[in-house]
């Protein structure tokens, strides 16, 4: 009876497990699918429509009642003068709009699956008068995910739709090779720009694998098809190889701003070094310089400021690595607060 007994909560216990296991199993599989139907949403927000709020706010708290209602009967007035004009003129031609774009890049610019998507949808509804504004904020990164991010931006030059950029931070290495693109470009006084160069380093433990009498062993089809390597002895062969590989990506890089900004010294800013705004102004870089908030309030003006964003869904696994990733973000910051020169 014992045995019995203890086989029954063997198999109890068995059966548990079992049951957790597939559930999870499940939940993943459930995940993934409504992950690929739904990536993410667009969103618009008309960004005119909130500055007319906040100054109506704003005015009937500072305003007397008497000068709020005044007030009040101007807009009204406004608003009845702008109708009778377009009955006037019969059908009136539709408020010019500036789409606005946040791109906040990472060193793989993952941030390009949405740009794309914002893109697309303004090239599929925007009409003549219309411009597009995006706010880059990056120190760089991977060639090849910033070259494609470049090259969505590309497709509003392409669509002859007025581009331009606001650097209010930063945008240095593959963040200029975005903001080169534009038709204008604005810095704020002290955003960092340039960094027109090419880096890239890479750890070797040769020497410590060889003191523990640890082999490694790399097989390989082709005298490059690995130049350098982490646990490998490098050569100076691999060294030069590399070496070329680099430069070559550099005259690439610096072909790419010459041609969207044809009159720029390329041999005086491609150096690596980087730039703040004033001084990137006085080398060409930018256009002007400017907040991307002034730059957005001048056009609400005139013209229809509409905010465009793609968010894409996130799984908790995403969600949780995020988290971490602000978290170390944050120690890093702080230490990194401590050794900044004081202005």
């Amino acid at each position: 009876m014992e045995f019995l007994y203890e086989y029954g909560l063997f198999l109890a216990k068995a059966v548990t497990i079992v049951v957790a296991i597939v559930a999870v199993v499940v939940l993943v599989l459930a995940s993934a699918v409504k992950q690929k139907a739904d990536k993410g949403e667009l969103k618009l927000t008309n960004v005119s429509e909130e500055l007319k709020d906040l100054k109506h706010d704003l005015k009937e708290e500072l305003l007397s009642k008497k000068q709020f209602k005044a007030y009040e009967k101007g807009l009204k007035a406004e608003a009845k003068a702008k109708e009778k004009a377009e009955k006037a003129d019969g059908e009136a031609a539709p408020t010019p709009r500036v789409f606005v774009i946040d791109f906040k890049g990472s060193i793989d610019a993952h941030e390009v699956a949405s740009l794309r998507e914002e893109i697309s949808a303004i090239l599929a509804i925007a009409e003549p008068g219309d411009e597009v504004v995006v706010n880059v904020e990056s120190g760089g990164g991977m060639v090849h995910g910033y070259g494609l991010a470049a090259s969505q931006l590309d497709r509003l030059r392409s669509a002859e739709i007025p581009l331009t950029i606001c650097v209010d931070k930063v945008a240095a290495s593959g963040g200029y090779m975005m903001a080169c693109v534009a038709n204008t470009i604005y810095a704020a006084p002290f955003a960092i720009v340039g960094s027109i160069g090419v880096v890239a380093q890479i750890p070797n433990f040769n020497r410590l694998l060889k003191k523990h009498d640890i082999d490694y062993e790399q097989h390989t089809a082709g005298d490059f098809k690995r130049t350098l390597t982490l646990f490998g002895e490098n050569t100076d062969e691999g060294r030069q190889k590399f070496q070329e590989e680099l430069e070559e990506t550099h005259v690439l890089f610096k072909a790419f701003i010459s041609k969207y900004r044809p009159t720029l010294d390329i041999a005086k800013v491609a150096t690596g070094e980087h730039w703040y705004g004033q001084q990137a102004l006085d080398l060409g870089l930018v256009d002007g310089l400017s907040t991307s908030d002034d730059v957005v309030m001048k056009l609400a003006e005139e013209k229809t400021v509409i905010k465009v964003r793609y968010q894409l869904k996130k799984k908790i696994a995403d969600k949780l690595a995020h988290s971490a990733s602000l978290a170390v973000n944050a120690v890093f910051n702080r230490l990194a607060e401590k050794n900044q020169p004081l202005n």
